[in-house]
């Protein structure tokens, strides 16, 4: 009889554990509402890493992923619009990027390709930790921003956030490897006589913003210079302030590492902008003026800005 007393009390421990945390009413209900009027109602099935026709990029990820800041954690949660957990969001969130992971963070950690370590690691990367001294194994998972930093949807009474990194476990990379498309030769010869042509069409094929308008950008900010400094402080060739390419993980005095940061972030600020001139002027004058302005800004640095780049793109087709 004490053999099937323990037993029962095992099975009663294992149910305990793996019961579902009830997720706050309040804030629950709030976000499934905000939710719904979004159109954030994505679900995931179980499968494994296959990835669709959509090409995800370092900056789709961290976009993607901060669409579901504040939603509630729910233990086994799939649904924005009720809630997440940890695995949940992160299956969602490259799911919605024609990226499938599997559903638990332990069966995540084997998938992509490790990387050696956090300073390896770049935005998009999963970060994943073992958090339980009572079982071994991955428990928790996150998705890496940069600048040491992550969103994920931590425990119960908690909201999906940034949060810093710590110390993860294992490091996984499921973006593809970046390659550059038939199409940037092409680029680079359009760019002929331009300096480091090869490396605004290798940034362009990967994250979809156009050559031209890299070295347009690149001319008006700095005339080609890696090394320029502007009286407010921006550095390097695509002037980046130190804040902005600290948050995006660039060495703006590198050429290569500037010319990518550029393209990331400008393809981030025409998904949130919807267009390259909005884009530009968010480039110019930062993203919380454009949005506050509902367009271009009325400042004539800004629209002059704008003006000459893309005369300056056109230029380079």
């Amino acid at each position: 009889m004490e053999g099937l007393s323990a037993v029962h009390s095992r099975i009663a421990e294992i149910q305990a554990r793996f019961q579902p945390v009830t997720p706050r009413t309040s804030t629950s209900a709030a976000w499934a509402a905000a939710a719904g009027a979004a159109g954030l109602t994505g679900t995931s099935a179980v499968g494994t890493v296959t990835t669709g026709a959509t090409t995800a990029s370092e900056g789709a990820v961290v976009a993607e992923a901060r669409k579901y800041l504040g939603v509630p954690y729910l233990w086994g949660g799939t649904d924005p619009r009720t809630g997440l957990d940890c695995s949940g969001f992160t299956k969602l969130v490259f799911g919605n990027l024609g990226i499938e992971l599997p559903r638990t963070s332990s069966q995540q950690a084997t998938a992509g390709r490790a990387v050696a370590s956090l300073a390896a690691a770049r935005p998009g990367d999963l970060v994943f930790f073992d958090h339980s001294s009572s079982r071994a194994g991955i428990d928790h998972v996150g998705i890496y921003i940069g600048n040491g930093q992550m969103i994920a949807a931590p425990q119960a009474g908690e909201d999906v956030k940034v949060q810093a990194v710590g110390n993860p476990t294992v490091i996984r990379r499921v973006l593809p490897e970046a390659t550059t498309p038939a199409a940037a030769p092409a680029a680079a010869a359009a760019l002929a006589g331009v300096p480091y042509a090869d490396l605004f069409a290798r940034a362009a094929g990967r994250h979809g913003v156009e050559a031209a308008l890299l070295a347009a950008v690149a001319q008006q900010e700095s005339g080609f210079d890696t090394s320029a400094v502007s009286p407010a402080g921006a550095r390097g060739l695509m002037q980046f302030m130190p804040a902005t390419a600290k948050g995006l993980g660039v060495d703006a005095l590198d050429p290569s590492s500037a010319i990518d940061g550029a393209a990331r972030y400008l393809s981030s600020l025409t998904r949130q902008f919807g267009s390259t001139e909005l884009a530009l002027a968010a480039y110019n004058a930062g993203p919380g003026t454009v949005s506050r302005f509902g367009g271009i800004p009325p400042y004539p640095e800004t629209q002059n800005y704008v003006r000459s780049v893309m005369s300056k793109a056109e230029a380079y087709r």
